[in-house]
């Protein structure tokens, strides 16, 4: 029997799916890269040795240098690590629907995570403070306070490396938070206190319901909309995966674009906050002189602090039944750190208020106080801070109107004393945060692209996810809340998959689920276990 060859014709082949495996990053993208890092460097050095002339800073040992050096780096390595890590989900649906180049997505994303970082607001920054041990940030310039700094930091992005590694959509937010809890807690055991009395639980629980509803808001809202496009657009190309190498029409192109824009801007003004107040901590620690206290604000400007000072004074005695302590700031600390309230609280806040308007009333500006005393005048400061804003949530004080109105004006006037992030620390720490979305983000992308739903993203579900991101981590950073870009927006593309019906890969599911749960146990556990490593290095 003889075989005979039969020509069969040439099929052409379907385009392959894209996929960003075998992607290189592009020279240009390089050599923006080492120009942004090189002039980031210059212009923080530069700065910092300016802040330091400007007070006469003269410390002849190297000790604090190389400290504050170490620090920052650190601090600033979290921020890059966190552009990485988190800023890429940004980019996922631009780069898989099409929109933009790889190359040019990132360099984007990056662009609009540095203006959202320098366009701020701060109110995250000193949320994340708030969390921390008081005694810690009363004593941030001793070996425990520089402990507790290089132990949270660390203990974030080793855990932020690893979730990278595997290519999990971890959220560094949750990261943070878990290592300054594991922290708190650890230095509540070494002190022989219950571990629980180490955090602030309820800003903690505040924090972590803003952590818990974000990826629940991503995944709802997300398949909400795309069924409400799906009503609403009939247009048949929006919902079908789309042309290998065809960017999609003009206007869905925009849409995306747009979305991403957001998500990038938005997430540079939250995430880019937590950086903020960790350098902030570390500068009050080494350079007291020149960032414990808002050396900006006009000398005009002391009066009306004096008066709102004296008159807070004279409104707390209203309902004070004992002398003042002998020791306020001893009692405003415990109060703040177990948040009981006792009838010392009142007459301690009323004496500290008065010690405040008297040192700014001798020296005149903030400028003008003594080196010797900054660093109490600070502390003093942050703990009337912290006390007013304990007092005027308990219900159980009866404070007239007045008296509110004066506790709110004065908290507002020490916290612009004291809470103020200078221009430089905004954009050392947009640079790294920017520069952080240039590299090392095709991991997560390709989870958040290919891993989480069993079809091809389309345009539909990428700006749908999208959307209800960048709205939600908007919302997010007016409240003061920090919460995860990454959980919002992986959570967002699963909802739209669920919705669309074209199935969840469940393994991926499992592990983002599973490194979501982890995550703070994780970070409290090598941050605290760093924190008790460090404290016996220093």
């Amino acid at each position: 029997m003889t075989i005979t060859n039969v020509a069969v014709p040439d099929v052409p082949e379907r385009p392959a799916k894209k996929t960003l495996k075998d992607h290189k990053t592009g020279p240009v993208t390089l050599i923006i890269f080492a120009t942004l890092l090189i002039a980031g460097i210059v212009f923080t050095c530069y700065s910092l040795a300016s802040d330091m002339n400007d007070v006469n800073f003269g410390d002849t040992t190297l000790v604090p240098y190389i400290l504050l050096g170490v620090a920052l780096l650190i601090a600033l390595g979290f921020e890059f690590v966190n552009g990485f890590h988190d800023t890429a989900n940004a980019v996922a649906t631009v780069i898989y629907t099409n929109s933009l180049p790889p190359n040019f997505a990132v360099m984007w994303s990056g662009f609009f995570n540095f203006l959202g970082v320098l366009l701020s607001s701060g109110a995250v920054a000193f949320g994340i403070i708030s969390l921390l041990p008081v005694e810690l940030i009363l004593q941030v310039g001793s070996s425990a306070g520089f402990a507790m700094v290089f132990a949270l930091l660390i203990a974030a992005i080793l855990w932020n490396l690893g979730t990278w590694w595997l290519g999990l959509p971890a959220s560094s937010s949750h990261t943070l938070i878990g290592s300054i809890i594991g922290v708190g807690v650890a230095n509540a055991m070494m002190h022989g206190r219950d571990g629980t009395t180490g955090v602030d639980w309820a800003q903690a629980t505040k924090v972590g319901y803003s952590l818990l509803l974000s990826p629940l808001v991503g995944f709802f809202f997300a398949a909400m909309l795309l069924l409400v496009l799906r009503k609403l657009v009939k247009a048949k190309e929006l919902y079908e995966e789309p042309d290998t190498n065809t960017p999609p029409p003009w206007w869905i192109r925009g849409l995306l674009v747009l979305t991403c824009t957001g998500v990038s801007f938005a997430h540079g003004s939250n995430d880019g906050q937590k950086g903020m107040g960790l350098i902030m901590l570390i500068l009050v620690g080494t350079a007291p002189m020149a960032y414990a206290l808002n050396r900006a604000m006009p000398v005009d400007h002391m009066t009306q602090f004096i008066a709102v000072a004296q008159v807070t004074e004279q409104s707390l005695h209203k309902y004070i039944v004992q002398d003042a302590p002998v020791e306020p700031r001893k009692i405003l600390a415990n109060y703040v750190r177990t948040k009981q309230l006792t009838a010392e609280v009142l007459p301690a806040l009323a004496k500290t208020t008065g010690n405040i308007a008297q040192q700014i009333k001798e020296h005149g500006t903030l400028a003008k106080v003594p080196t010797a005393l900054v660093s109490n005048v600070r502390n003093d400061m942050f703990l009337a801070s912290e006390a007013i804003r304990l007092l005027t949530k308990d219900t159980s004080l009866n404070f007239d109107t007045d008296t509110k109105e004066n506790l709110n004006a004065f908290k507002h006037q020490i916290d612009d004393a004291t809470k103020f992030i200078p221009l430089w620390v905004k954009i050392a720490v947009a640079i790294a945060l920017g520069l952080g979305t240039m590299v090392g983000w095709k991991r997560i992308v390709v989870t958040v692209g290919e891993k989480i739903g069993k079809t091809h993203l389309s345009y539909a579900q990428g700006a749908s996810a999208e959307l209800v991101a960048m709205l939600t981590i908007g919302a997010a950073d007016m409240y003061g809340l920090p919460v995860s870009t990454t959980h919002v927006l992986s959570s967002g593309v699963a909802g739209t998959m669920a919705a669309n019906r074209s199935g969840l890969q469940m393994s991926t599911i499992r592990n983002l689920a599973m490194a979501w749960v982890l995550t703070m146990p994780a970070a409290m556990l090598l941050s605290g276990s760093l924190y008790w490593l460090f404290t016996h290095v220093f």
